[in-house]
């Protein structure tokens, strides 16, 4: 064991170190040069050698409640002194506190929680779930969508990271909406809106009504742009998966337990879907876990039936306890409620300023804790900023304390739920600063 490790004297051990031994995800591994991180609190986080950083990442979008929130890190350490672990197959008291705890934030129509490990097998399980209910095969999903990396949810996975991993079988994309890029000559939301659902409902009678079993649609995509649905599209498509008999699957993985300031991004278009899918909010992700929501009449489906799927640490019990931890925390501390002011006060006409600002925007979009600048090199022509550009961006927010989430030619403005009010506006001035000295 490298006991240098137990107490590393510099970032530079530790990343030397994990280069050495640690293979990463959606990486060429001869060119990393991780950035290091030692601890954290909030909304900040902190190296081996005293820098301190804003985190305007929430890391991979799942520190909702901030990093190392006491109530949640107490629960697990309590936990981990009754039990540790607890086969699926079991009862525990965690899990059905952990389900109970989710279930009274949705819907009424929602009576099951069925466990996961996290976003990516949740909406592998719901996919399960709705062909098996339905009889029927297809996924109808998003080209701009990010769903996870295992079999199904990599190819219901609109991006590039599908392209490599196309071995599941029956699933569809279309062009959801986005107005900004719009694939059908929209002027308005409520134009795009009703244009993307003309062509979703056409792909339906072109691909077969009875071979579809699911619609599966993040909420508000989020790796792919944070891109808040326009008026009516959502409503939209519930409409159509009732005509037609599909299951509508909304994946909340990102987008749920406060990121956009509410509890689940669809309470604040009036719909409600099947399946819901979670993960990374529902605890911050201080222990891998996720799930799948389910209607009562979906499992129902199951009483007689055997459901064809399990996972060994299915509310894992460190995980549940975790979960009721933090939802508690939200509710008596008014997370939520925080993540939407924030939004409502501070990051919304922070960055509509920016974009008055810096030519370089082109768009600003978002909602509660969720948001997305969008870089182009002409305001007019809206061509996307080089990779090298953002390259710079990247370094440059590093270098002036703040921790940056990047997906191609746009920065997400993502911190915790908890961020106050002072954290998020140094965060935009950050942002501010480094933008007018790359201009």
């Amino acid at each position: 064991m490298n006991n240098s490790l137990i107490n590393p004297a510099s970032n530079e051990a530790v990343r030397t170190a994990d280069t050495a031994s640690v293979f990463h995800s959606w990486s060429a591994q001869a060119t990393l040069a991780p950035f290091v991180i030692a601890g954290g609190k909030g909304s900040e986080v902190w190296d081996y050698e005293g820098n301190t950083f804003l985190d305007f990442s929430s890391m991979l979008v799942n520190v909702n409640i901030g990093h190392q929130h006491p109530k949640v890190v107490e629960a697990i350490k309590a936990q981990a002194d009754i039990l540790t672990t607890v086969a699926p197959a079991h009862a525990n008291n965690m899990r059905a506190l952990a389900a109970e705890k989710i279930l009274a934030h949705t819907p009424d129509k929602f009576t099951d929680v069925f466990f996961t490990n996290g976003g990516a097998d949740a909406n592998e399980n719901a996919i399960r779930m709705a062909r098996i209910h339905t009889g029927r095969d297809k996924v109808i999903s998003f080209y701009r969508s990010y769903h996870g990396n295992t079999g199904a949810a990599i190819v219901a996975t609109g991006d590039w990271r599908r392209i490599p991993n196309e071995y599941s079988r029956g699933h569809v994309h279309v062009f959801g909406p986005h107005l900004y890029r719009t694939e059908y000559w929209s002027t308005t939301p409520e134009q795009e809106s009703e244009r993307a659902l003309h062509h979703l409902e056409r792909v339906i009678q072109a691909q077969g009504p009875d071979s579809i079993a699911a619609f599966l649609i993040e909420t508000v995509p989020g790796t792919a742009g944070i891109l808040t649905p326009p008026p009516g599209y959502l409503k939209g498509v519930r409409a159509l998966a009732d005509k037609y008999g599909i299951i509508l699957i909304l994946d909340e993985v990102m987008a749920g337990f406060g990121r956009t300031g509410e509890w689940f991004a669809f309470d604040a278009f009036g719909v409600e879907p099947d399946l819901i899918t979670f993960a990374k909010g529902v605890n911050s992700g201080y222990i891998p876990v996720g799930g799948v929501v389910i209607s009562n009449e979906i499992a129902r489906t199951f009483d007689e039936k055997v459901f064809p799927g399990g996972l060994t640490y299915s509310g894992h019990p460190l995980a549940a306890a975790s979960i009721v931890a933090a939802i508690s925390a939200m509710e008596d501390e008014g997370v939520i409620e925080n993540a939407r002011s924030i939004g409502e006060k501070v990051l919304g006409p922070g960055l509509r300023e920016l974009h008055a600002k810096h030519d370089i925007i082109g768009e600003v979009r978002g909602s509660g804790v969720f948001w997305a600048l969008e870089f182009v090199t002409d305001r007019e022509t809206r061509e996307p900023v080089a990779a090298a550009w953002m390259g710079k961006l990247k370094t440059a927010l590093f270098a002036a304390g703040l921790v940056p989430f990047m997906a191609d030619n746009r920065l997400h403005v993502v911190p915790p739920c908890v961020v106050t009010e002072e954290e998020a506006r140094r965060g935009v001035a950050i942002i501010d600063q480094v933008l007018t000295v790359l201009a």
